[in-house]
């Protein structure tokens, strides 16, 4: 596996906060380094060097790539941090966040962790500032963009879909109030399967609406909803 280069400070790096559903929770995939002239062994956000001719995006793909081992269902950039210590020594971070399907959320190497957000090692105060705004930039573009959709298969009953929403938000939804949003915001569209949940009737599948059928406003409105 390709490390990235140590002993030389970097100007900047690329910061990835890689997430995934686990155990009706939010997990993070971390990385153990050894850092420092201890050579103290700790828990880091993966991250990739600044290196001349590569892009921003292609950093933070290389990052994703060489600790899942597979692209991400949907990334974006978060920010820039310069406030306190970095594990590579950077003046800079450029922090991505990226989620990952429960099911590719394999890792490429012994070095490789996911943690509960409940269940974190300790962090740098910049990596714990980039962990806790990657996972707010998530919530603040839930009712902006599809990233709930992303996580879930082609086909899914309205439960799983609340679900997954209630995860990613870190709080319950009233069901009535969430399937009416839905409704208003035409984001889903019934399908002629069924799926048994267990006891009382089979529950109806649905999948994301397709483009023709979207109106101006996609989003859920989770400000108003209990």
């Amino acid at each position: 596996m390709t490390r990235e280069p140590r002993g030389k400070r970097q100007h900047y790096t690329v910061d990835v906060v890689a997430l995934t559903p686990r155990d009706n929770q939010l997990a993070v995939l971390l990385e153990q380094r050894s850092e420092g002239r201890e050579k103290s062994v700790r828990w880091v956000l993966p991250w990739s060097a600044s290196r001349n001719g590569e892009g921003l995006d292609d950093l933070a793909q290389h990052a994703i790539r060489r600790s899942v081992g597979a692209a991400s269902v949907w990334n974006t950039q978060v920010g820039a941090f310069s406030e306190g210590p970095h594990p590579g020594g950077s003046d800079l971070s450029i922090v991505y966040v990226a989620l990952v399907p429960m099911g590719e959320a394999t890792v490429q190497g012994d070095e490789f962790q996911w943690f509960l957000l409940s269940e974190l090692p300790p962090l740098t105060e910049r990596q714990n500032q980039m962990l806790q705004e990657s996972v707010n930039a998530v919530r603040d573009r839930l009712d902006l963009y599809p990233v709930a959709f992303r996580l879930l298969p082609a086909t899914f009953t309205l439960s799983e879909l609340q679900h997954m929403y209630e995860l990613l938000l870190g709080r319950r939804l009233h069901k009535a109030s969430f399937r009416r949003a839905l409704t208003a915001a035409a984001l889903v569209e019934p399908t002629d399967e069924w799926r048994s949940e267990g006891r009382g009737r089979p529950a109806q599948l649905f999948r994301y609406g397709p483009r023709k059928r979207r109106r101006a406003r996609r989003g859920v409105r989770f400000d108003l909803l209990g």
